[in-house]
């Protein structure tokens, strides 16, 4: 994969690396391939495993000025080279928008309990969660008052609105843990949950806390987030 260095301390040998993916990985001395600058902007290609890039390795350096200020696009023969973009400008970079963080969390997310999760991410599962709930409902109610079961228990609409709650649980519960990872805390803060009266203010709180700008023990800051 290629990427673009953030930022690199020579004395301490370690640094951080936007992927083209649009996450961010951290890399050490040793990761690198053979020794060479590291300078802010150096574009690179490297083998990720996990939040980590392996086999790091130099292919130019990328001036860290504003695109404003680049110089034209040089020609290679009749075709002009396409600049290269990485983290959230990168072509394949994970969307960010309110919609793709919610499907996200129904698929690729559905177990995920590692990693973090900014507000943005949490609150578009919410809402767009809801609203599903809402559809479901209507839907529940639509199919009982067809069949004439409103007048009786609303069967329908209790299994369907019960189905829908525990399939999102996992999901729900592994954002959650992901929100408290963005903010520096253990996921273990989630069962405070389970406290009467106060849990559910106590996860509210931690859900409006902004989220950690900087590298944690769980992970990068989340893509889409200035650090």
């Amino acid at each position: 994969m290629r990427g673009e260095v953030l930022h690199y301390d020579e004395d301490q040998g370690f640094g951080f690396i936007t992927g083209a993916d649009g996450n961010r990985y951290t890399f050490a001395r040793e990761d690198l391939r053979r020794e060479a600058s590291m300078a802010r902007g150096t574009v690179i290609a490297f083998q990720p495993a996990g939040r980590r890039a392996r086999e790091v390795i130099s292919i130019r350096a990328q001036a860290a000025s504003p695109p404003a200020a680049t110089a034209a696009p040089t020609q290679t023969g009749n075709a002009p080279v396409a600049p290269q973009h990485f983290g959230r400008f990168a072509e394949n970079a994970p969307a960010t928008d309110l919609w793709s963080y919610f499907r996200r969390g129904l698929t690729e997310n559905y177990f995920n309990f590692s990693g973090r999760a900014r507000r943005k991410e949490y609150w578009s599962y919410c809402l767009f969660w809801t609203i599903a709930l809402i559809v479901v409902v209507g839907v529940g109610l639509f199919t009982d008052d067809a069949m004439g079961h409103l007048d009786e228990l609303p069967a329908v609409t209790v299994g369907l609105c019960g189905a829908f709650v525990l399939a999102t649980i996992p999901p729900w519960i592994g954002l959650n843990v992901r929100r408290l990872h963005d903010i520096g805390l253990t996921g273990w803060l989630f069962l405070v949950v389970f406290i009467p009266t106060i849990g559910w203010l106590i996860i509210l709180v931690f859900a409006l806390i902004p989220t950690q700008a900087r590298e944690n023990q769980w992970g990068p800051v989340p893509a889409g987030v200035r650090a």
